[in-house]
């Protein structure tokens, strides 16, 4: 019976421990199966903060290097400009004087300039016989500035500028005017700005703003070898009144419209000679020129670019000046001129086109080689153009151009005359320093015997430098 007894506890025993080991590992397993869940849990976060954070490190370095490639932008866009500002600098030399002084605001640029020439014209009267039957060969400085640039504050700046021209020209000598012997005044004045560049006044001797040709061109950077015929060009006079082409008055002048409409207006002195003048009536001249592409914003403008700017400029001019005795009659002087200037660079070089109309009533001055006199009316057809080759030949590159000038007097009993020419620029730095070779004529519709209208052909060898 024990030990029935005991077998049966023993049995019972046994059952219950395995049952309890049984539940002990079911549980064991559950908490092994949460552990795995959790360590799972725990290794899909990891991952996702892993990938998280290399979603952050691929947008730093992203960010970064966007970062990196703007300031690198910007720096190539400081060295473009610097290296522009470097050419500008460049290419001013030779046309815009050296900077001797500058302290904060103020600066000084002085400049020397010069063109010598070799002319030879046939029908010239030598002998001085009136036969007008010899030929010329005739040496000069056509030339030579001494100038100076001042910017006393940004508001205020002056021009000062002694010149002489034709120095040494046969059979011409006005030294107190730096012609053909001796230097003189040739601008000097002072600007203020006003509003700016919008609105300036001028005060001095200057250009009259008139015609393009000369009264907004710089004579160092003209198409032509010299200006028009009847504005002070190749052997001729000037037709309006001035002071070798200047005058001494004050001009209110800007810039407006984004630049692309400047305006001039001008009083001034006019003619002085009390012969002509005797009540001492000023001049009245302006000027209005509109730029379709790139601006001209300064005094000076250029007659060609050199492919450095896109212009198409149409220009509008008057120059009045009443109650003048001329040619023993009393009238008043007045001329009017339109005009257009054409610059357009090209993948190998630039093209440069000029056109002028200019109408008088009575010419104060009579236009040399022409049936145009003092007192007299008239017009004047001008037209040029000319290719710039970019490409160097040697140590500069090349430029022909023609030109060509009509000169109609209104007067029925007086005929018209012609003058034209070609010629070629060879440019070794910038506009102001060249050699040019040209030929030109004088070509009469009816020639005059014993005086000057007689057909001229003419050769000019010229060297222009300075800086």
């Amino acid at each position: 019976m024990v030990n029935r007894k005991s077998l049966l506890i023993f049995f019972i025993l046994f059952f219950l421990i395995c049952m309890h080991s049984n539940s002990f590992a079911a549980d064991r397993d559950k908490s092994y199966d949460k552990r795995f869940e959790m360590m799972r849990l725990q290794e899909k976060r990891i991952k996702q903060l892993e990938k998280r954070q290399q979603e952050i490190i691929d947008r730093l370095e992203a960010e970064q290097k966007e970062k990196i490639e703007k300031l690198k932008a910007e720096h190539r866009k400081r060295l473009e400009k610097l290296k522009a500002e470097q050419k500008e600098k460049v290419k001013k030399t030779g046309s815009e004087g050296i900077e001797v002084f500058k302290k904060g605001d103020m600066s000084l640029k002085m400049g020397l300039w010069g063109q010598a020439w070799y002319q030879y014209i046939s029908d010239y009267d030598t002998d001085e016989t009136g036969q007008w039957d010899d030929d010329l060969n005739d040496f000069m400085v056509r030339r030579t500035y001494f100038y100076i640039k001042g910017t006393v504050t940004p508001w205020m700046d002056f021009f000062v500028h002694y010149a002489g021209d034709r120095l040494g020209q046969k059979d011409l000598d006005v030294s107190s005017k730096g012609l053909g012997t001796s230097l003189a005044l040739r601008d000097g004045w002072a600007r203020f700005k006003l509003l700016d560049d919008d609105f300036m006044l001028q005060m001095g001797r200057m250009y009259v703003p008139f015609t393009r040709n000369y009264g907004t061109t710089s004579t160092k950077s003209m198409l032509a070898t010299d200006l028009d015929w009847g504005q002070g060009g190749y052997r001729s006079g000037i037709f309006y009144p001035q002071n070798v082409g200047r005058d001494d008055s004050i001009t209110l002048w800007g810039n407006v419209l984004k630049d692309q409409l400047q305006y001039r207006v001008m009083l001034g002195e006019g003619t002085e000679d009390s012969g002509k003048n005797p009540d001492d009536n000023p001049r009245i001249a302006a000027r209005l020129s509109y730029n379709f592409f790139d601006p001209e914003t300064k005094w000076f403008n250029a007659g060609t670019y050199l492919g450095k700017k896109h212009i198409l400029a149409l220009g509008l001019g008057m120059d009045y000046q009443e109650d003048l005795i001329l040619n023993n009659k009393e009238d008043d002087y007045l001329a009017w001129t339109a005009d257009i200037h054409y610059d357009q660079p090209l993948k190998n070089g630039a093209l440069t086109c000029q056109a002028s109309y200019i109408d008088i009533d009575n010419t104060v001055n009579g236009i040399s080689w022409t049936q145009i006199a003092s007192g007299d009316d008239g017009q004047i057809y001008s037209g040029k153009t000319g290719y710039y080759f970019s490409q160097k030949i040697g140590p500069g590159q090349f430029q022909p151009f023609v030109h060509y000038q009509y000169f109609d007097p209104d007067e029925s009993s007086k005929d018209c005359t012609n003058f034209y020419g070609l010629g070629l620029n060879y440019y070794l730095k910038g506009p102001g320093n060249k050699l040019t070779l040209e030929v030109s004529h004088m070509d009469q519709e009816e020639e005059l015997e014993s005086t000057s209208i007689k057909d001229h052909t003419m050769v000019i060898l010229q060297t222009a430098f300075g800086f």
